[in-house]
């Protein structure tokens, strides 16, 4: 079977691998429908150190069930389900708190990877997939984008409202304009706030906000971005998204709040000289992870997706077959695209 794997520093190829075989008794064989890139792929993408053939990180798809192992009792052959880039068991104590995105049994091996190629194996399938009613052919091109972000993005912008208890009639402020940051957008609106501010400096990435429910838009940065927010809303926010993963972001999400307001956090961290005490003068609530996949798809972000009561997958401005996944990398590299998807024959 084919599969990308990174070739060199902004460089993406496919190889042929074995194709995947049961293991463990709680593994799935998905043939994928649909995948894409992430923006946290990215970070490998740009790696000077990454060496050839290294697996590709790509870690959401939607797609069929091959084959499951005996202990697999949830979905089987044939179902047409929800790939999550989070592995929960739905036993322990953190996923029945509704954290399975940090599940307590799978600490260290939770996550995807590998997921940009034609099959995958997927570990402790049992309770972490989600079926979607019917076959691939049943939905639109437009809802299997919708569907797609159920594997990482809707949920990862959801989690971050959800962490920083986002309530009816908040003013909150979302940090970063990828697909993540739309999404977050659409959660705050979902759960009521009253004035949504994305701070993003590219236009598309403005208006696609700003149709999703979004009421103003700051492109600048540092304190003059702080100063524009402050200004509109009259005053600090009750509640900050950060979806960027950078100091840069937090930094701007903790100049945003009022004394008093929480910051949730979703953007995989690529800092570690954020202090926690840095926040104690200001009374900031701080919480974040990574998201609940399977318990938001399954409590109600897959039916609010089918109602049609929320459109995330617009995020997905450009597809590609698996043979052009270096252009698709490219292009959300250079800003050309804000997410990728890749289309599986």
């Amino acid at each position: 079977m084919k599969s990308a794997v990174y070739t060199k520093a902004g460089q993406v190829g496919l190889a042929s691998i074995e194709r995947p075989q049961i293991i463990e008794a709680d593994d799935a064989i998905i043939r994928i429908v649909r995948t894409c890139v992430c923006g946290s792929d990215l970070w490998s993408y740009r790696n000077p150190e990454i060496e050839e053939g290294h697996r590709n990180s790509g870690h959401e798809a939607i797609g069929i069930v091959e084959e499951v192992g005996e202990n697999v009792t949830t979905v089987k052959s044939g179902d047409f389900v929800i790939v999550p880039f989070t592995h929960g068991c739905g036993e322990c104590d953190a996923c029945r708190a509704g954290y399975d995105g940090t599940c307590d049994r799978h600490i260290g091996n939770n996550w995807s990877d590998g997921v940009q190629a034609e099959y995958i194996r997927f570990h402790y399938a049992n309770w972490a997939l989600i079926k979607i009613p019917g076959q691939p052919s049943d939905y639109t091109e437009g809802m299997l984008k919708s569907l797609l972000t159920l594997a990482d993005v809707m949920p990862t912008g959801y989690h971050a409202a959800r962490v920083a208890n986002v309530q009816k009639g908040d003013k909150v402020v979302v940090i970063g304009d990828g697909a993540v940051g739309q999404c977050a957008v659409i959660a705050a609106k979902m759960r009521g706030a009253s004035q949504i501010i994305l701070m993003s400096r590219h236009e598309d990435r403005q208006k696609m906000a700003l149709e999703s429910g979004a009421t103003a838009v700051v492109a600048e940065r540092g304190q003059e971005g702080i100063a524009k927010v402050r200004e509109i809303l009259g005053g600090g926010a009750d509640a900050a998204l950060e979806c960027v993963g950078t100091e840069a972001a937090i930094d701007q999400a903790l100049g945003v709040l009022h004394n008093g307001g929480r910051l949730g956090f979703v953007g995989v961290p690529h800092y570690n000289n954020r202090a926690l005490g840095s926040t104690f003068a200001q009374n900031i609530s701080v919480a974040g992870g990574s998201a609940s996949v399977t318990t938001y798809d399954k409590q109600f972000l897959l039916k609010a997706v089918l109602d049609g009561d929320i459109n995330p997958g617009r995020v997905f401005t450009s597809s590609y077959k698996l043979e052009d996944i270096d252009q698709a990398y490219k292009d959300m590299d250079e800003r050309k695209t804000i997410k990728s998807m890749i289309v599986m024959d």
